[in-house]
């Protein structure tokens, strides 16, 4: 296995991971990951050791995007059924690159078989040490996703860790509003009285979440690409950005399935 994947990998230029369905997968519901971090992990690593093992190379052509999801885990939602759920993301980026937010989008909607997603909530990448979050650096990443709720492939938009004064810049300035702002119970036990005031007045609903400020850091992912193939050598590759979705029976409110799409791109020429 080593070899040939060491070959796909070689000659590969973007990877892309889809971990399946977690609600499943009964590798990880042995050990409970006691964060986002250690359960991305676990599922980079468990997708590409079972994707190596079961992927025979192409005798000739390679392909320059590696697509590492195991058949009879992927969380396709029949026509039937897609009335009936909805499906939830959150778009960590870990570069400003805006097509990014597109990919993204767009391989969620190819992977879970729908047209549109029902809510997006991003979570723009980590600032340089002293710097703070300003309304600047969020316009790019939610005028893209402005123009992927007008294309209707994204039904509602949401923000991630914004205090009371960036949302109402971001509010006052968008053209479509953030419906949504997930508030880290990390680091305010009580949500802030002036956010609550602001969000309640224009109909923003306050949700928590438990995510590290860098969902993975290069080291880490480099750590779970290796242990997945076997100790390659992958310094070159560069995590671009990770969707987490959540597939939410609506009359029932419980989670159907959950998992991650991942993607990868090699450095060097």
């Amino acid at each position: 296995m080593k070899t040939e994947a060491k070959m796909l990998l070689n000659h590969a230029k973007t990877l892309r991971l889809h971990t399946g369905n977690l609600v499943n997968r009964s590798r990880l519901k042995k050990k409970c990951p006691c964060s986002p971090s250690e359960e991305l992990q676990d599922c980079i690593q468990a997708t590409l050791s079972d994707w190596f093992s079961m992927t025979k190379p192409p005798s000739t052509d390679f392909p320059d995007t590696l697509d590492c999801s195991i058949p009879q885990e992927t969380d396709a939602i029949t026509p039937e059924e897609r009335e009936e759920v909805k499906v939830s993301v959150k778009l960590f980026l870990c570069e400003s690159v805006q097509s990014s937010i597109r990919d993204a989008v767009e391989m969620a909607c190819q992977t879970l078989a729908v047209s549109q997603l029902d809510s997006v909530i991003i979570a723009p990448p980590g600032l340089q040490e002293g710097d703070s979050q300003t309304l600047a650096h969020l316009q790019p990443a939610w005028e893209e996703l402005e123009t992927l709720v007008r294309s209707q492939q994204i039904a509602a938009i949401g923000t991630s860790d914004l205090d009371k004064d960036l949302l109402e810049q971001l509010y006052n300035w968008a053209q479509v509003k953030p419906s949504s702002n997930q508030v880290n119970l990390a680091s305010c036990c009580v949500m802030p009285p002036d956010l609550t005031a602001f969000a309640k007045e224009f109909d923003i609903q306050l949700l928590t979440h438990n995510d590290p400020k860098e969902l993975m850091s290069a080291a880490t992912f480099q750590e779970a690409v290796q242990e997945g193939t076997q100790d390659l050598n992958i310094a070159d590759w560069r995590l671009e950005w990770v969707l987490r979705y959540s597939i939410i029976v609506k009359s029932r409110g419980i989670i159907k399935s959950k998992g991650y799409l991942v993607s990868a791109r090699k450095t060097s020429p």
